[in-house]
């Protein structure tokens, strides 16, 4: 048997949460803190390949001092969302990308890739045991965690040879507290995120940890969150911590950074850029600075921005701070009708609300 399509064991919970605490908890999940009763996992290991496919418990795990992710830091991870349909089923949106990121992911840690199929299976089944998890609240969703660490036990600069993969599930809400109508910016200018010939590109935990500094500062300065500038001339747009960014211009036509090896290809970004294609809409991916972010909207020239993600899916931008005074409104400083446009296009594909013409959405039960 190939390891793409393994069989997979399955373990119930003996003591899964009870139906009126689970139901309690679902009413405000928040983002990332409710979880549910199960967990997959596979082992790899050279020469055996990757094996022992299970659904079982959620719990903790057991480890090594010495395992390599702990010291060197080979670890990959995705995000993506199952959603409760009108039937009461479930479905999951592009999931064959996040699976594709995630072997080039793999691929740029020289780590071992997961078959994509492998992958797309492993969150199927979680979805199908834990399907009561899913909110059904507006909004609600079940976000799903596929990540992948060095299991090895060793201390050297070196590729591991056994590899733990797992996916856990969590019931979501909103990403931002207080559904907040836009987001305040703040421009990193000191500190960066990737550089060409780094992992930008690749969904990997260093990424987000060399963030977390910038993103204190963001919110010391009174701001949600960071944007981060080109490494080399410290002037071009690139990404927020998490997210993609848009610019919306006044003759409808739109602006995103190209990807190019320092910006991660965001799902949540290629599904907009094709919907507003689809729209007649001119979309361009080029490179857009800071000044002229500042000087377009304090024009007029530009009317909306917004940022991209599977988590938050579109969040307007109201307003950018930084440094040495730098600080501008974006149009009225809350929702732009195009961001909103989009947004509910989007929205309404992945709940199955609305024609599906890309074949983006696989229905699991």
């Amino acid at each position: 048997m190939s390891d793409s399509s393994l069989t997979f064991a399955f373990e119930q919970s003996a003591s899964p949460m009870p139906v009126s605490e689970r139901a309690a908890l679902l009413e405000n999940p928040g983002f990332g803190r409710v979880f549910t009763d199960h967990m997959v996992t596979i082992r790899y290991s050279e020469g055996q390949g990757w094996h022992d496919a299970r659904v079982h418990p959620r719990r903790p795990l057991e480890m090594d001092p010495a395992s390599a992710v702990l010291h060197y830091a080979q670890e990959i991870f995705e995000g993506l969302k199952a959603y409760r349909t009108a039937d009461g089923g479930a479905s999951m949106f592009r999931a064959d990308m996040n699976a594709k990121r995630f072997r080039d992911s793999a691929e740029r840690l020289a780590m071992a890739p997961l078959p994509e199929e492998l992958f797309l299976e492993s969150c199927r089944q979680l979805v199908k045991i834990d399907r009561d998890w899913i909110p059904a609240s507006e909004g609600g969703a079940l976000y799903l965690r596929p990540f992948m660490i060095a299991s090895s036990v060793f201390l050297g600069v070196k590729p591991a040879d056994e590899y733990l993969y797992m996916v856990i599930a969590s019931s979501v809400g909103a990403y931002f507290k207080g559904g907040a109508p836009s987001v305040t910016l703040w421009v990193s200018d000191h500190f960066n995120r990737a550089g060409p010939g780094g992992t930008g590109a690749a969904k990997c935990g260093g990424n987000y940890a060399a963030s977390l500094l910038p993103q204190k500062e963001a919110i010391a300065e009174g701001c949600d969150q960071v944007i981060f500038l080109d490494t080399i001339e410290k002037k071009w747009i690139e990404e927020l911590g998490g997210m993609n960014v848009f610019f919306v211009m006044d003759d409808g036509s739109m602006i995103t950074p190209p990807l190019g090896g320092t910006i991660l290809p965001g799902i949540t970004r290629d599904s907009l850029l094709t919907l507003a294609r689809d729209r007649g809409l001119t979309v361009r991916e080029e490179r857009y600075s800071i000044d002229q972010w500042q000087a377009d909207a304090n024009s007029g020239k530009l009317r909306e921005s917004f940022a991209c993600g599977t988590a938050a899916v579109l969040t307007p931008i109201g307003r950018v701070r930084g440094h040495n005074g730098l600080d501008f409104t974006i149009g009225n400083g809350g929702p732009g009708i195009q961001t909103e446009q989009l947004r509910t296009a989007l929205v309404d594909i992945q709940r199955g609300n609305a024609p599906d013409p890309h074949g983006w959405v696989e229905r699991i039960f």
